[in-house]
């Protein structure tokens, strides 16, 4: 279960400095990424951390920039941004 105490802002700002640079690519491969990402440098479950994932972006601090549905956009990359 993730704490309600949990700073979101300050985990966005330690994934995007634990991205490569333009990293990252793709709209589930990003998903992926940086669920792994959060596994890796935070400790979380792969749960924990996919939901974390989809909290971000849901509260404006990921944003894919291309839009799933469509294969010719899908390719695009993530604004993560710590200031949502």
């Amino acid at each position: 279960m993730i704490s309600e105490d949990l700073d979101l802002q300050q985990l966005t700002t330690d994934l995007k400095h634990s991205l490569g640079p333009g990293e990252p690519v793709g709209y589930l491969r990003g998903k992926a990424l940086m669920r792994d990402l959060l596994v890796e440098i935070k400790g979380f479950s792969e749960l924990e951390a996919e939901e974390l994932v989809d909290t971000l972006e849901l509260r404006g601090f990921l944003r894919f920039l291309g839009d799933p549905s469509e294969r010719s956009v899908a390719d695009a990359h993530w604004e993560i941004s710590p200031h949502a």
